[in-house]
């Protein structure tokens, strides 16, 4: 119980924006008393040890952990990177993160510091996310993107050919081979410890690492090419579908606060799925406002109006025509020769009416309509004749 209280008496409270120095192996933990808020959505929390020399740092999610260590905890921590500055990424929800550094020389000094702080590079992941998942569709038909795509690929599926053809070459009975066949956690570990120190390794060994970038690049490309871009419309759908799986997944990602990011990525599948729907919807309202605007249908006229309106049109009519039969346009003879009652169509051109007194009859007994109208015509062009005799 004695060195239980010692081991609880030796862990340092962790707070935010306190900086902590010491010179021996000390275990540090974080216990988070804060809800996260909306706008902490991009807000990275760190944990940033410093040191003077090489130091060993392992994380924890409690504080018992930090004196009895698993068989994997033991082997985790021997894959730890020794460095002497080092982040440790916290997550907003976790209820405690405990980490134990120790030295690996003596007079050692190191700080460690917690801080929250916007992360731009949690944003590229959301844009990322939202970009592969609204251009999937687009990106899966492009041949900039496939060939760009295989080459990327090829260049970090090559390091993980390199670890399997390392396990290959090990010994069966060595202690390293043991790593190298514990899957994807030990490839994904180099993999991670290449990128971190990949600024020093591009210093020291460029010529190596162009050389390697060169020769793999190539070979991706002539795979690439050698298959050529994806032509079958089903393959390129699965292709469409995965790089929207991978948007959704790097917008959750890219977001520290759960329920929003869960939020926007409901709104990101609605709106992209609600895209023909809309423009049905507008399209409907087009029509509703076109019918609006349509000129309201003609007032049919009575009885009386049409009369009136047959009875003005028909003079104007037959005015037009005697206009035209008198003007030098129109060919007298040819008309002439063509109908059977020349006096009558001479009279009809002077001023005549032209329909007799017998066919007014006629049609009176057979229809009854407009009968009125003719005879008053008659009439009126009678008596016009007849004080033009006088």
């Amino acid at each position: 119980s004695l060195c239980c209280a010692d081991a609880k008496e030796s862990v340092t409270p962790l707070l935010e924006g306190y900086v902590y120095q010491h010179n021996d192996t000390h275990h540090f933990c974080y216990t988070n008393t804060r809800v996260p808020q909306w706008h902490e959505i991009w807000t990275r929390m760190q944990i940033r040890v410093n040191s003077s020399r090489m130091i060993q740092v392992t994380q924890v999610d409690s504080e018992e952990k930090l004196e009895g260590f698993g068989i994997w905890d033991s082997i985790s921590s021997l894959l730890k990177e020794k460095l002497n500055d080092t982040s440790i990424d916290v997550d907003l929800y976790s209820n405690k993160t405990c980490l134990k550094v120790e030295l690996l020389e003596a007079g050692t000094t190191y700080c460690v510091v917690l801080f929250r702080r916007f992360d731009p590079k949690l944003f590229l992941v959301f844009f990322l996310g939202l970009l592969l998942f609204f251009c999937g569709d687009m990106l899966s038909r492009s041949q900039l993107f496939y060939y760009s795509a295989g080459i990327s690929f090829g260049l970090l599926a090559s390091l993980l050919i390199l670890v399997y053809m390392m396990s290959k070459v090990m010994p069966k009975r060595s202690p390293v081979y043991f790593l190298l066949v514990g899957g994807w956690s030990f490839s994904l570990y180099l993999l991670q410890l290449i990128f971190k120190n990949l600024r020093e390794i591009c210093k020291s060994h460029w010529q190596y690492v162009l050389g390697y970038l060169l020769l793999v690049g190539f070979v991706s490309f002539g795979v690439c090419y050698r298959y050529g871009p994806l032509e079958n419309e089903r393959s390129i759908n699965l292709l469409s579908w995965a790089l929207q799986l991978l948007g959704l997944l790097l917008m959750y990602s890219g977001i520290q606060i759960h329920p929003i990011a869960l939020a926007l990525v409901v709104i990101a599948i609605c709106t992209k799925n609600l895209d023909y729907p809309l423009q049905w919807a507008f399209a409907a309202y087009r029509r509703m406002q076109s019918a609006r605007q349509r000129p309201s249908p003609p007032r049919l006229l009575t009885e009386e109006e049409y009369r009136v309106q047959g009875e003005v049109e028909t003079r104007k009519a037959l005015e037009e025509l005697r206009n035209y039969c008198r003007s030098p346009d129109f060919s007298a003879w040819a008309a002439v020769s063509r109908i059977q009652s020349p006096k009558r169509f001479a009279d009809f051109v002077g001023g005549s009416c032209h329909v007799t007194p017998n066919e007014i009859s006629a049609h009176d007994q057979e229809y009854g309509l407009g009968v009125v109208f003719l005879e008053d015509q008659f009439e009126e062009e009678e008596e016009e004749e007849e004080e033009k005799n006088e």
